[in-house]
């Protein structure tokens, strides 16, 4: 159990936890229906559904939409408990008490394997953090979580709606509830339809839902189909409101000039006169660093574009960060020697250790080894950051595109010197999220700017230049792999040493105010988990599970295990990127575990079902996307084929890539993608999940890198950090393994496979291991 010291510390006695006030089950997510306000004949029934005049139900949607059809998904479990049309759910949004906040996401961060499911420290481990998470309740949409999230209490609170609703109308009508059924959000008795649930709401709202009982799958008729997003219309036809799309009377717009040093500070502004001469230019504001990000000046004009032209004709003295310039390569050079020393030491923080390693390496009959890495990544977003803010009479709104609308209202109020209450957010569309909308730099820099500017809204855009340049990129990473071959070539030993910043407590570092005064609330309350959570909190580096996960959770069974990571300050601004540490560790440990079957003389799925003994699911997954591939069968010429497998997020994914070459790179023709997520909510938008994250990955695979140079990013745009073009998009087909567990994640899932499948069908063509991303 040593190896879940880090996560279990603040524990204490596991027996304790279970008496007194570990005896009580976490807080209901029911709510109550004073939490939702009603306007316009509405009458709450809950905290979660509001029941119209019309019949519609309104569902209060705690998720940010960000293209991965959150929204249709989560009002699909609604319409299904109170049986009414899809179309006929609308939403408004949630507010921010902790009701709303995601515990799933933090359920993801408990250092567990799919070995440990069901043990009891990890049903221990369970229980603390969905307490410590429901109390905490912080609101964010992230880590493939909102189905994962919802999936309980969403249902439940349906249906106790509908129980209510159906108890008023039996009262009403003076029949048995048992006698009444509900088509279309009508209720109807043999004697006929009684009406829509509009015309008894007021009374259900005072009428106790009795015995409630969730629809059994038999009697799902929305759950599992692929029912149309319920935002597609507005997106089609302009009518949806992303963040950009912000206009409100009066409003002024704003381009931000960072110093093109990451950590840099600004001077003097050389020729301010002439900038403040130009066309539409209104005032200059300083903005100082502000979590996390780096110092800038932004121009406030009548339009944008003004705004933009004003910002890039800034002639400043930059000034040097303070910490020294820092370059990429001198930074990876670090991180493999890190990783090497620590390896050979054996140091490094130990996320899993079973067995002894180096016996099984010393008394095997072969060893392998090899040295991976993986370049830092921007997000590029479709929609740049923005966020427009205006501030009067002492309250102050904010409209964004933010995955944290909790985390967004407390930075604008640290900057404004405002209480949280005074200030509202108002969640737009989201032109993309992959983790950087986690981050609240661009809401602080709005919400300063709009300080300024007298009352009047202001909108704040970064240009692509700005976004790429000035990003929280996905960390850099190198690893270590070694391992002990038997005799029958199945590994007895294996070592892992990856080395690589830790993003979590630089995360919670820029957004630390709310969550260490929780943390601090919550210990002085004796909840569990408290201290260990503290910790992320507390100065230097607590272990972080995002540093190894994909690595010391990986579901092949090996004797001897040894998995450790070192922790590294480079000085590069690092945040979550779409599969976090899973991106790029899939990369490491699946295109390793091909070199394991080479070095065996075994073919790569063979080898794999080998090592799955004891894991039905995962081997399913990878059986099913051999059998779609036709594994096996020969392929035409200049052709091949390469498999992974990962789990991440709760879902396992396998992938056949084929591969060809074209101008001696590698080129996808076709992968076949096969996937058990739990139960399939929506079908359609599944598969356009992972149809996105295999196009992600995949562009990772062959383009995405970010280089630093004396701390300036040289990848300024696109042609310099290009995407997929469509002309080398594959085909895609998605395969779902059936499953009767609750959802797992979808969005980020298809992402971490598609390197390694990738890197092992190249090497299968060519005899080529490349070890290093991107791969051309």
């Amino acid at each position: 159990m040593k190896r879940r010291t880090w996560l279990l510390a603040g524990l204490g006695a596991a027996g304790a936890l279970v008496v007194g006030w570990g005896a009580l089950p976490p807080r209901s997510r029911l709510g109550t229906a004073h939490r939702l306000p009603v306007v316009a004949g509405e009458v709450g029934l809950n905290g979660w559904i509001k029941i119209a005049a019309d019949g519609h139900v309104v569902l209060a949607m705690n998720r940010s939409e960000m293209g991965q059809g959150v929204h249709t998904g989560l009002a699909q479990l609604v319409a299904e408990e109170l049986d009414v049309p899809l179309h006929t759910v609308r939403l408004t949004a949630a507010g921010h008490e902790s009701l709303y906040g995601n515990v799933a996401t933090m359920l993801g961060n408990m250092p567990f394997g799919p070995r440990d499911e069901g043990t009891v420290p990890e049903r221990i481990a369970h229980w603390a953090t969905v307490r410590v998470a429901r109390e905490l309740g912080i609101n964010l949409t992230g880590g493939s979580s909102s189905m994962a999230d919802a999936w309980e209490p969403l249902r439940l609170a349906a249906a106790t709606a509908r129980a209510q609703l159906l108890g008023a109308m039996a009262l009403k009508h003076k029949l048995p509830v048992a006698e009444l059924t509900v088509k279309d959000g009508v209720v109807h008795h043999a004697s006929g339809a009684l009406g829509h649930y509009g015309e008894v709401a007021a009374q259900a709202a005072l009428t106790p839902p009795g015995e409630v009982t969730l629809k059994p799958p038999a009697q799902w008729r929305q759950i599992g189909q692929a029912l149309p997003r319920i935002d597609l219309a507005g997106k089609v036809n302009g009518q949806a409101r992303f963040g950009l799309d912000v206009r409100e009377p009066g409003q002024l717009f704003a381009a931000v000039r960072h110093c093109p040093m990451l950590g840099g500070g600004v001077g003097p502004v050389r020729n301010l006169a002439q900038v403040m001469a130009m066309p539409g230019v209104l005032r200059l504001v300083s903005l100082g660093p502000m979590t996390g990000s780096t110092a800038a000046y932004a121009v406030v004009a009548r339009t944008t574009w003004h705004a933009q032209q004003a910002a890039r004709a800034l002639e400043v003295d930059w000034q040097a960060p303070p910490s020294g310039r820092v370059d990429s390569a001198t930074v990876m050079q670090q991180l493999a020697q890190a990783a090497q020393a620590a390896h050979d030491s054996g140091g490094g923080f130990a996320f899993r250790r079973e067995g002894d390693v180096k016996a099984g390496l010393q008394s095997a009959a072969r060893q392998v080894s090899a040295v991976y890495s993986a370049p830092y990544l921007a997000h590029v977003t479709m929609e740049p950051m923005n966020c427009t803010v205006q501030v009067r009479d002492g309250a102050a709104t904010v409209w964004a595109p933010t995955q944290v609308p909790g985390a967004a209202r407390e930075a604008a109020a640290r900057v404004l010197g405002l209480p949280d209450e005074a200030v509202t957010v108002h969640v737009t569309y989201l032109g993309g999220g992959f983790g950087r909308r986690l981050e609240v730099d661009f809401i602080a820099q709005a919400a300063r700017v709009a300080l300024e500017c007298g009352g009047a809204p202001v909108q704040l855009v970064w240009s692509r230049e700005e976004d790429m340049t000035h990003d929280f990129y996905r960390p850099a990473g190198v690893a270590v792999l070694q391992a002990g071959l038997g005799a029958d070539g199945r590994p007895v030993a294996l070592a892992i040493t990856n080395a690589g910043d830790a993003l979590v407590p630089r995360w919670l570092s820029r957004i630390v105010p709310r969550v260490s005064g929780l943390i601090d609330g919550l210990t002085r309350n004796g909840f569990p988990d408290s201290r260990a959570l503290g910790a992320l909190t507390a100065p230097g580096d607590a272990p972080d599970k995002t540093a190894a996960e994909g690595l010391f959770d990986l579901p092949y069974a090996v004797p001897a295990l040894r998995v450790a990571h070192v922790a590294t300050h480079s000085g590069i601004p690092v945040g979550s990127w779409r599969a976090v540490g899973h991106s790029h560790h899939a990369f490491f440990l699946e295109s390793f575990i091909d070199e394991l079957a080479h070095a065996a003389g075994a073919d790569p799925v063979a080898y794999r079902l080998a090592l799955l003994d004891g894991l039905p699911r995962h081997a399913a997954v990878l059986k099913r996307a051999a059998e779609a591939a036709a594994w096996g069968q020969p392929l035409p010429a200049g052709v091949a084929r390469g498999v992974a497998l990962h789990e991440s997020f709760g879902s396992i994914v396998a992938q056949v890539v084929e591969v060809t070459q074209l101008a001696g790179r590698p080129r996808v023709r076709r992968v076949v993608c096969a996937v058990d997520c739990g139960t399939v909510v929506n079908p359609g938008v599944v598969a356009r999940q992972m149809e996105s994250g295999i196009v992600f990955g995949l562009t990772a695979a062959l383009y995405g890198r970010i280089d630093v140079v004396r701390s300036e990013v040289q990848q300024k745009n696109l042609p310099d950090q290009p995407l997929l073009p469509l002309a080398e998009c594959p085909v895609i087909e998605t395969y779902f393994v059936p499953s009767d567990g609750p959802p797992t994640g979808v969005g980020e899932p298809g992402t971490p496979p598609m390197a390694p499948a990738l890197a092992n069908a190249w090497f299968a063509l060519t005899g080529e291991r490349r070890r290093n991303l991107p791969l051309i």
